[in-house]
């Protein structure tokens, strides 16, 4: 069974930093896509980032480019975000994806629970 499980996630200030994390089980994903979307209460889920296999090419929503920084170590078969400046816009459920093609509107194969990401003013 293919497991997601994002950690790191809680509550900040306006200007602090979280880093969150997704580990995955199940199966091996070093040769696929993996990155993070994000749900803010009563709206659509969006897309945040991702990156390629090899780490060597990322995309961020215009909204996070400069503040967040994907990661990904395929020998732990994890992805992370490093979030920094946040800002109360970015409170969501944040969560982990992977697999799936990796076109300009990428469709993930598999998806995390989430995890709740709090900015106050």
């Amino acid at each position: 069974q293919v497991q997601l499980v994002e950690s790191g996630g809680g509550s900040v200030q306006a200007g602090g930093s979280l880093r969150l994390s997704c580990a995955a089980s199940g199966r091996t994903f070093s040769r696929d896509t993996m990155g993070w979307f994000r749900q803010a209460p009563g709206k659509e889920r969006e897309f945040v980032t991702r990156i390629s296999w090899s780490g060597a090419t990322t995309y961020y929503a215009d909204s996070v480019k400069g503040r967040f920084t994907i990661s990904r170590d395929n020998a732990e078969n994890a992805v992370y975000l490093q979030m920094n400046n946040l800002k109360p816009e970015d409170t969501a459920v944040y969560h982990c994806a992977a697999g799936g093609l990796p076109l300009s509107n990428w469709r993930p194969a598999y998806w995390g629970q989430g995890t709740q990401v709090t900015v106050s003013s």
